[in-house]
């Protein structure tokens, strides 16, 4: 005797053959996770808002060039710390560039670090917790061992040491916050691996011969990629607020590039007459961390299998 489908929508019940229920959406078709977890993303209010936030930022930065009213390397000193008007809605600086511009830049040059360091990131962390949750033995022991002596120094400080010994400037911020910023990724991904190397569809594989690394890469890491995702998206934000702290103190990106962090620490002198300097560039940072943030919750929940 065949098994009825609950009715849906106020459609009569329908056997299914087999014996088998079957999710399907309206149209008949099965429901694939990927469909659920958009779902479920898009149900979340903070989450869109965080969506909105980010893909303005990211479209700022493209089209930066388009976008600025003036050259990013413009100054007029006779239009020196001008309050926000017309003419220039954010105001101009000491030396009379428009800060407008400079925070449309200046939002570029963030998207940048925060995208490539994670980049870097992922390069380094992603490949070592493979290696150490595939692998085990003495490979487990020497990545978890770095992995110690990386968490034992506060990673701001590490990257005030690398930008310290390289100097300043995009490529080397990059590539500071980069090299700091991997612990995350590859202990997540070892713990990932440890948990999946035990289940059947990986023992199959064993079976048949397939070689570690082939398990590994085209079975293994897609079933990790979940949380792998979430972290990716939340370490954006980080590494922007990381070369924003490090633009402040002064040995991050100098001039003539763009800066928020740098913009906000020259304002300190001012701050109490000429507020603007301070406030939007501030307000990018914040924007961009929110943006970024809302994303990664909503991401998190939405790729959660113990969701319905």
């Amino acid at each position: 005797m065949g098994v009825t489908a609950p009715s849906r929508l106020g459609v009569e019940p329908m056997p299914v053959a087999g014996g088998v229920v079957t999710l399907e959406g309206i149209s008949g078709r099965p429901v694939s996770n990927t469909r659920r977890a958009l779902r479920r993303f898009f149900q979340q209010r903070l989450a869109v808002v965080g969506l909105i936030i980010s893909g303005f930022l990211v479209a700022v930065a493209v089209f930066a060039p388009q976008l600025a009213p003036t050259a990013v390397d413009s100054a007029e000193l006779m239009a020196a710390n001008q309050f926000p008007s017309a003419t220039h809605p954010f105001g101009t600086d000491a030396i009379g560039r428009d800060v407008l511009t400079r925070v449309i830049f200046g939002t570029r040059t963030s998207l940048i670090v925060g995208i490539a360091a994670v980049a870097i990131a992922c390069g380094i962390g992603i490949p070592l917790g493979l290696a150490a949750g595939l692998r085990g033995g003495w490979v487990d022991f020497a990545v978890m061992r770095a992995v110690e002596v990386m968490v034992a120094f506060p990673g701001i400080l590490f990257a005030m040491f690398l930008v310290s010994v390289t100097g300043g400037g995009v490529r080397n911020i990059i590539l500071a916050i980069g090299i700091t910023g991997w612990v995350t990724l590859c202990r997540l991904t070892r713990s990932q691996l440890l948990t999946l190397r035990e289940q059947e569809f990986v023992q199959a594989a064993r079976s048949l011969g397939v070689p570690e690394v082939q398990i590994a890469v085209r079975h293994m890491l897609p079933n990790a990629l979940a949380p792998l995702i979430v972290a990716i998206t939340l370490g954006i934000p980080t590494a922007i607020f990381a070369e924003a702290g490090l633009s402040f103190l002064g040995i991050g990106i100098n001039e003539p590039t763009p800066s928020l962090g740098k913009m906000v620490a020259d304002s300190a002198n001012y701050i109490r007459v000429y507020w603007y300097l301070g406030l939007f560039p501030t307000l990018a940072i914040a924007l961009a961390m929110l943006g970024f943030t809302f994303v990664g919750d909503g991401l998190r929940d939405a790729l959660d299998p113990r969701q319905n």
